[in-house]
């Protein structure tokens, strides 16, 4: 499914970035001052890491670890996801979907071109949302009034096209065709 939106028209062309030996204090008080929930990490000019807020909690402070005594190269993650500014925005929230991340560097011709994020696809489209819910881990599922077999619209997690009659299909939500 094309939405006709690129990547290149919603992400941040000058996202925030630190360097490798950066403390984690350092990390934490430029989110804040940026009011980002990720850093893009260089060493030089190059792009070799993000350190995200979820990073920061799980792999240090989870673990009690002095966040004055750790540098980001640390705990950033290394194997990053990535896409380009010609994209189309259907597939970038994929991406995120199926790697259950919220920001994805952009890259054009070898180079960082800009970060897209999960707030910046959703802002420009909103109807997207439906591709991510089958993700979405609910404390208590149980106790709330979430649908389970039952017809609703959106897009379909089997062809990716839209569809007015979808039915949850042990788990996916399928359109009439994909049955």
């Amino acid at each position: 499914m094309e939405t006709g939106f690129k990547v290149g028209e919603a992400m941040t062309e000058k996202p925030i970035a630190i360097g490798i030996d950066t403390t984690l204090n350092k990390c934490a008080e430029t989110m804040k001052k940026n009011h980002v929930g990720a850093l893009l990490v260089k060493d030089q000019e190059k792009l070799v890491g993000i350190i995200t807020e979820q990073d920061i909690v799980r792999k240090a402070v989870a673990k009690d670890v002095l966040p004055s005594k750790i540098k980001a190269a640390e705990i950033m993650e290394k194997k990053l996801i990535t896409t380009s500014p010609d994209e189309d925005i259907f597939e970038a929230l994929k991406l995120m979907r199926d790697y259950n991340i919220r920001h994805l560097p952009v890259i054009h011709q070898g180079n960082l071109a800009g970060l897209v994020t999960l707030k910046d696809i959703l802002k420009i489209e909103p109807d997207l949302f439906d591709l991510l819910i089958e993700k979405f881990e609910l404390k208590e599922e149980e106790k709330k009034p979430i649908y389970t077999m039952r017809e609703r619209e959106g897009t379909c997690q089997s062809c990716g096209e839209y569809s007015e009659d979808l039915l949850n299909l042990e788990g996916i939500m399928t359109c009439e065709n994909c049955r």
